[in-house]
């Protein structure tokens, strides 16, 4: 009995370099993704035989109609290309939608499918709760959508808050004005502005208040019109201030509030977002989203890390395993590193 087997042409030498990458790199990736088939390049034909070749050759159109669209490809979006169709997805979809193009020249993108769930919340809702583990992407593309709507013109301003909640750690008295004590709270907020926008644009644009970053406590007794509001560590407010701030939504507002239910910092673990969505669930304009390990786009070990934790707390594992470099020992639902 034959194997199935497809046949893919790929139209220039310029696309085939760019499709198996530099010293066949890419073309390795996908052959230790599927190990169960044979990929065969001969000039500007790949053959792939065995079973899943018809997957592996959707894989190589994927890439192909990505190449094609400018895109460059490396390691890590293959890998998250040959991740989502495996999952049966449509990577070119996912990964070819601009959110924004950052001062620097980059574009900025969702890179899962989640992420693009997310985005695409965030553009049709008022409110949008964005909900998972670190490196997920929450605030990063939270920013990059507000700061797309103020080069629209479709918000007047953007204000970036959080609470003021210490992880786990005391900082003890900082010198300085309110706004120099809150600061360390409120710098991955920076961080990720400073990114999408020049330094001295960012700073203009503070200074005139058209982008305003600010502790949660100061939202209290305000109406927040054309504004595009993220209210991020969202898993740190109290029930109380997760209404204030919800109450604060004024005309030709959006709102993203972003969190990770996994980390509470709070005093007795009183969680504004915990359980919210049942109590807001049904009211139009308001979507919650829920990002997971495989929406971590940091250094792959971070999404390991994620899933071991995942495990850990639901008590399956019992024993040692290996990963990504990191060794761990899992004992009932306790995780010694």
């Amino acid at each position: 009995m034959s194997l199935p087997q497809v046949k893919i042409l790929v139209p220039g030498n310029h696309l085939m370099v760019a499709l198996v990458g530099q010293q066949d790199e890419f073309l390795r990736l996908v052959e230790e993704a599927f190990g169960a088939v044979d990929i065969l390049v001969r000039g500007n034909e790949i053959t792939v035989t065995g079973e899943g070749s018809d997957r592996v050759a959707r894989l190589f159109e994927e890439l192909l109609v990505m190449i094609q669209r400018g895109q460059l490809l490396d390691s890590a979006n293959v890998g998250r290309t040959i991740d989502m169709v495996k999952a049966d997805e449509r990577p070119s979809e996912v990964l070819a939608t601009q959110v924004l193009k950052s001062g620097k020249g980059r574009a900025v993108r969702p890179k899962t499918s989640g992420q693009k769930r997310y985005v695409d919340a965030i553009v049709s809702n008022t409110i949008t709760f964005g909900i998972g583990p670190a490196g997920t992407g929450k605030s990063y593309l939270a920013v990059a959508l507000a700061v797309q709507a103020l080069f629209d013109k479709s918000v007047h301003r953007i204000i970036l808050t959080r609470p003021a909640v210490e992880a786990g750690e005391r900082l003890g008295f900082l010198p300085g004005d309110l706004m120099a004590k809150v600061d360390p709270y409120l710098r991955p907020l920076y961080d990720a502005l400073y990114d999408m926008l020049e330094p001295e644009g960012a700073q203009r644009l503070l200074e005139r208040g058209t982008i305003e970053v600010a502790p949660l406590a100061f939202m209290r007794g305000r109406t927040l019109n054309s504004s595009f509001i993220i209210l991020d560590e969202a898993q740190n407010t109290t029930p109380e201030q997760m209404k204030m701030f919800l109450t604060r939504i004024g005309f030709g507002s959006k709102a993203v509030v972003t969190g990770d239910v996994t980390q509470v910092d709070i005093a007795a673990g009183r969680s504004g977002l915990l359980g919210l969505e049942n109590v807001l669930s049904g009211i139009e304009g308001v979507s919650f989203v829920r990002l997971g390990r495989r929406d971590v786009v940091r250094h792959r070990i971070v999404a390991d890390i994620v899933s071991a934790y995942e495990r850990a707390e639901q008590g399956t594992d019992v024993g040692v395993r290996q990963v990504s470099g990191l060794t761990e020992t899992v004992a009932g639902s306790g995780v010694g590193l």
